[in-house]
């Protein structure tokens, strides 16, 4: 596995990352350990969470499982800020209390990483300036972020915060990539070329931000996965001539394709079986080249102006 230096940051982060939203799925502490044990026998180092995944059961279970494994050998992110059904919150006394209950359910002293997950349109910035000094004061968090937000909603809430931004995290595959597409139809007339958000791609590499592409294999907002659909033909069939040719599965290859962009993006991947996870490490020894990322970005249905 090769790693990326996230600026800004003394994080050395796996270029994979595991996504823990789905480990709930599992039915026993020993198969979460496993999975873990997997993940970073092949090199990931990076754990992704949030307050709300499995109501909070996924950050409990894995607090568990991490029994006996060295804190510093893993970099732990997590996310608060969503409400389910209810609202955005991004008050001070929202964030300090969703962090003190990770912290508690993980069983650690501090997070790596806090993201606020996506935006608050109530957001006061200065309240999560208050909350982002309380808690690195305290070494509850080392680093901070967001997850879903425009390059104007960033720059807002940047020019109260005395910490740098690292990572954005943003959904993005071969099959949901808009934040390349309207970047390839400037001046064209056509869907594709209405800029949506705030060009975030070309921001956060201006401000050396580290894009985590969430849903990697996902062609919608959780429509599906593009991975052996029938909807997406010829995709899948390069996908496999490309696997074939560099002896990985075809997941590998969709992974491959999101980490050869030049912004440094790293890739979230949130599956419960480990062979699985295994072949898709194999994704960070692949460099596609140029001609083969155009023809995958075209085989899902794309077409160059």
């Amino acid at each position: 596995m090769k790693n990326l230096k996230i600026p800004n940051s003394e994080l050395e982060a796996s270029k994979i990352a595991l996504g823990c939203m789905r480990i709930t799925e599992l039915k026993e502490i020993d198969e979460v350990r496993d999975l873990i044990d997997i993940a970073m026998e092949h090199g990931i180092n990076f754990f992704d969470h949030a307050d709300i995944y499995g109501k909070g059961e996924s950050e409990h279970i894995f607090g568990k499982a991490i029994d006996g494994i060295a804190r510093e050998k893993m970099i732990i992110q997590t996310k608060c800020g969503i409400c389910p059904g209810v609202c955005y919150d991004f008050s001070k006394e929202h964030i300090l209390k969703s962090v003190e209950q990770s912290l508690k359910r993980l069983n650690m002293d501090y997070i790596d990483v806090l993201l606020l997950h996506r935006p608050d349109s109530l957001m006061e910035p200065e309240e999560v300036a208050e909350a982002f000094d309380l808690l690195e004061k305290e070494g509850k968090v080392r680093y901070f972020g967001v997850s879903n937000q425009n390059s104007m909603q960033m720059e807002l809430l940047q020019r109260y915060c005395s910490q740098k931004l690292i990572i954005n995290q943003l959904q993005f595959s071969i099959a949901h990539c808009d934040i390349i597409d309207s970047g390839f139809n400037v001046n064209v007339h056509k869907d594709e070329g209405c800029v949506r958000d705030g060009s975030i791609l070309e921001y956060c590499r201006l401000k050396e931000i580290t894009i985590q592409a969430w849903s990697p294999f996902q062609y919608g907002f959780f429509e599906g996965v593009f991975i052996g659909n029938e909807k997406f033909p010829e995709l899948n069939k390069l996908l496999n001539e490309l696997a074939e040719k560099y002896h990985v599965s075809n997941n590998a290859i969709a992974i491959a394709w999101i980490l050869r962009h030049p912004a440094g993006i790293q890739a979230i991947v949130g599956s419960t079986k480990k062979q699985r996870i295994a072949e898709i490490c194999k994704a960070s020894e692949i460099k596609l080249t140029r001609e083969e990322w155009y023809a995958l970005y075209m085989a899902a249905g794309k077409k160059l102006p």
